[in-house]
Formats: C-alpha cells, structure tokens, sequence
C-alpha cells in the first residue's frame, strides 16, 4: 500500500478505544510526514514517527501562533485545540513568562504537599464505589473516580469553587465536542466569562491558588494582559483534567484485558506502580489527532518540506507506538527496557503539568491496586462508548469485584 501522495482525511478509523488505526504504522514506514485534511476540512501534514515528531516538539521554528491567523488551517470545529493560539510576534516571550509563572505551582515540592490531598480524594472515591457495590452489581469506575478525581484536584490547585465544578465540567465537555453552528465556541465564550468574573473576584482576597497568582502577576505585569491571563486560566483549567480523566480509563483497560499485569501489580503496588503508569502514558491513546503546531519559516523534516504558515499536526499516539523505538511496540509491557516517551511531549513545551499527572495516575493505580485486588470488567472493551469529545476516552467504565 503507497500513500505517500495521498490527501488522506482525519481521523482514521481506529478498531477500538485501546488501539490506534492499522493506517499509523504504514504512514510511519512509507510516508512519516503525509499531507491530510483536518477534520474541519482544512489541508495539513502529519507526522507519525517517533523520530520526527520528537524533532519537531522540540524545533522552535514551529509554534501555536500563526503570522496570519485568520487564513490558519484549523484542526477541528471543537472551541479547544482548533487553531492558533497566542500572539506570533510575542509567542516565544509570552511562553517564557508563562512557564516562569506556573512553574512554582506544579513543583516537586507542591506536587508532595498536594499527595496527601490526592490520596485522601481517591480513598474516599473508592469507599464510595465500594459502598455502592454492596447494592449493585456493577459500578461506573468512570464517574465514580476517573472523572471527579481530576476535576477535583485541578479546582483545587487553581482556585475554583467547590460549588462551581459542574459548571466546569459541562462547559468543558461542550468546548472539547466538535459541533455544528458554533456550539463549542459558544461554550468557550461563557468559559471565558466565568474565568473573567472569577479572576476579578478574587482581586479582593487573593489566595494561594494558581489564579490568584496570575492575577498577581497580571497587577505587576503590563504585557501580561487580563485577556492573555483569562485565555491561560481556561487552557489550564481544560488541560489540567481532560487526558488524566482519559489516562485512567485507559489504563485500567489496559490493565483488565492483560490480567497478568494487573496481577503484578496488586502483588507490589508501591514497587510496580510507576513503571506501569509510564506504560499507560506510552501506549494510551486518547483522541484520534495530535498536537497541532504551525512552520513560522520553511521547515525540512523527513525529506519533506513545510512552509511557512502550514498546519503540522505531530501524532505523538503514533510516535509513541513506533516500532524504530520501542521494541514490540504495541505491546503493553511495564517491564520493557525504554522507559521515555512523548506522553507529556518534550523541548520547551514539555507539559507543566506533567509531574501533576504523574501523581495522580501513580496515587489511583495503586490504591486500586491495594483495595480492589479482584477488579475485573463488567462489560467487554470493544462495547464500550467513546467520549464524542476531542480527546476521546470512554464515557463510562462498567466493572465488579
């Protein structure tokens, strides 16, 4: 099979929410950068291969903002990851402010002082799902624990009420779904408008949360403008939930329909822990795109060249599954020798929120691990819904004990 002079169109059909679509391993060894169509209908390369997608992370010659925005293609007709973002002519200046503004908040040091608060979350989410499968058969591991944890500790770190976190969550939801007639975008716009009100309420009684610090720094700041800090608040507020949600419901798949691994784990929780949320990272595959860059100068990558203004579309799903970096690549092994990935991305953009992430994932899996040693699906892999969002996942977790 060629398709390397193919326009193929996004997304590929993929056989289940575990697997990625057979199409990724030819376009990686025939045609690693491949022209497409977006699923907003726009023309842009993809990249699949693990070399290429880790150079083009890192290349500071591709960014999130386009010199003219207004003829950028767009990725999807969702409000989240759909064009360019940010100013072109500060985008590199405006990242390093950023960075050097949320950095202190996801530090080793607040990731330890927030554990504990994790832990505490996650017990008290599993006490419940135990509670309720004393009446039921069944339980939803989804909204008993993959959803409310995240939401709940992302809130917590940023600042947003207790009372609001359901007005997060449909809003995000509707921002995440590609629509018809605007809807997505609509949503961003009352998103917006909560961020602004709730920034501007705390001007009064500054805590120590992460949006009472933006509005710090937006008060000493003058370029750090209040739309720029109320766009940031709403990218973190989405990011910050959306693929740890997707992470977990995607490793305890991984882990139920390899019982072997599952086993492992619930023999050594604390021991084993980490190298299988690393797999889970590595082989989890939430969405069917990828991270959306553009060329802010001609880019030769893989033999081919992408010009200035070009949509690059880097599917670090596909790199993560390369089979020139990692043997037995679509195998989930937690023991495998290659322990790096791209499931937080890497260069200047590694994600900030990576070692948040990490203890998340780490605290579930093994109290998982420790409570609920007999956890099995209730349902079969292959009939579960996928979230009709941008990033995917399963919009529900049926499982027993």
């Amino acid at each position: 099979m060629s398709v390397a002079a193919e326009r193929l169109q996004l997304p590929f059909d993929r056989p289940n929410v575990l697997d990625l679509a057979p199409l990724y391993e030819v376009l990686r060894r025939e045609a690693p950068v491949t022209p497409v169509t977006t699923p907003a209908g726009d023309p842009a390369w993809l990249v699949t291969r693990y070399d290429e997608v880790r150079e083009l992370l890192g290349d500071k010659r591709l960014g999130r903002s386009h010199p003219e925005p207004e003829r950028a293609s767009r990725i999807t007709t969702a409000a989240v990851q759909d064009g360019p973002t940010g100013t072109y002519e500060s985008e590199e200046a405006d990242h390093k402010r950023m960075r050097r503004l949320l950095t202190p908040a996801f530090s080793a040091k607040r990731m330890r002082m927030l554990s504990q608060h994790v832990q505490d979350l996650v017990d008290g989410y599993v006490d419940q799902l135990i509670a309720e499968r004393e009446s039921s058969d069944v339980v939803d591991l989804h909204t008993g624990l993959a959803f409310p944890l995240p939401v709940a500790v992302i809130c917590q770190l940023l600042g947003v009420p207790e009372s609001d976190r359901e007005l997060f969550h449909a809003l995000s939801e509707r921002m995440a779904s590609p629509s018809e007639g605007g809807e997505a975008h609509r949503a961003r716009e009352e998103f917006s408008r909560y961020m602004a009100g709730l920034a501007e309420s705390k001007r009064g009684q500054l805590g120590e949360d992460v949006i009472s610090d933006l509005v710090r720094a937006q008060s000493a700041d003058e370029a750090f403008d209040y739309a720029e800090m109320v766009r940031l608040c709403v990218g973190l507020l989405f990011a910050g939930h959306e693929t740890t949600v997707n992470r977990i419901g995607l490793g305890v798949l991984f882990l139920m329909t390899r019982p072997e691994h599952w086993t492992a784990l619930t023999a050594d929780p604390d021991g084993r822990v980490d190298a299988t949320v690393e797999e889970i990272m590595r082989l989890g595959a939430p969405g069917d795109l990828g991270l959306l860059r553009y060329a802010h100068t001609d880019v030769e990558v893989g033999g081919t060249t992408i010009r200035t203004g070009d949509a690059v579309i880097l599917s670090v799903n596909s790199a993560n599954r390369d089979e020139s970096a990692y043997a037995d690549a679509e195998t989930f092994d937690p023991d495998r020798a290659e322990r790096t990935h791209l499931g937080f991305g890497h260069g200047a953009h590694f994600c900030i929120g990576a070692s948040l992430a990490r203890t998340e994932l780490r605290i579930v899996f093994a109290t998982l691990a420790r409570r609920l040693p007999g956890l099995r699906l209730a349902k079969d892999a292959d009939e579960l819904p996928v979230r009709p969002t941008i990033t995917g996942g399963v919009s529900e977790l049926p499982v027993t004990w």
